[in-house]
């Protein structure tokens, strides 16, 4: 059931009449705007047009998605090969001209290396659990090149949990008790009559992520960071 690729298929189609509808173990419901998904880099946030900037060499945009960003380092003479579990996520980017696709899960994928590994969108949420985040970074870390560097943004929902009275911010000490790290989200999406199985997502604080990536022997830097707080980030081999 590839929910997300039929979605990105029927509007590169003109046959857009509906959003995605997501439902969070965070009891919220929410939509992801299609059209969103084909923005030009004009529309992006400032986090995803720094990340592109930053981009070197052969990149790999993992989660290509409806291959915004692929296409857009693509125009701008980088060599792209976009990726993604979605089959009807892999025909939309080719129908939109990424020349060079790749339908598998990252997991599954080996054996290449790269000069840049692109995770826009939260791309790190991939992982899911903060307890396989570790070997998650460790595969990330076989894709790269000795002078490579991963960009990813994510962003720290601490927000999304109660504050105090007063609106101030008592540290992690009103973080819900609980034996899971708090960014970890389980999903439902929906398209149409359509609707997945729960799957897991992961949003990582920075401090989170730069302890992880140190545990891996890996430089992380904090590159931007943006309204609220989400942030850029960039890993290299230390």
């Amino acid at each position: 059931m590839d929910i997300f690729g039929r979605a990105l298929l029927d509007y590169h189609k003109g046959n857009y009449t509906q959003d995605i509808i997501t439902y969070s173990s965070l009891d919220e419901k929410d939509t992801i705007p299609v059209p969103y998904l084909f923005r030009t880099f004009e529309k992006m946030p400032l986090l995803e047009q720094k990340a592109l900037e930053l981009c070197k060499g052969h990149v790999l945009d993992i989660g290509c998605g409806a291959g915004s960003h692929s296409l857009y380092l693509q125009e701008n003479g980088f060599k792209v090969t976009g990726l993604d579990s979605s089959i009807g996520a892999i025909k939309t980017s080719k129908l939109r001209g990424v020349k060079e696709t790749i339908h598998a899960s990252v997991l599954d994928f080996k054996n290449q290396e790269f000069d840049t590994l692109l995770l826009l969108m939260n791309g790190i949420g991939i992982a899911g659990k903060l307890t396989v985040l570790k070997d998650f970074l460790t595969h990330l870390k076989s894709l790269l090149k000795p002078s490579g560097q991963i960009l990813l943004d994510s962003s720290d929902i601490i927000y999304m949990f109660d504050e105090d009275d007063d609106g101030s911010d008592s540290s992690r000490d009103w973080i819900p008790n609980s034996n899971t790290y708090y960014g970890e989200v389980t999903f439902i999406m929906q398209y149409r009559e359509q609707k997945s199985n729960p799957f897991s997502w992961l949003y990582l604080d920075f401090n989170t992520l730069q302890n992880a990536a140190s545990d891996n022997a890996l430089h992380c830097e904090l590159v931007s960071e943006g309204e609220h707080y989400d942030y850029l980030a960039r890993l290299t081999h230390l």
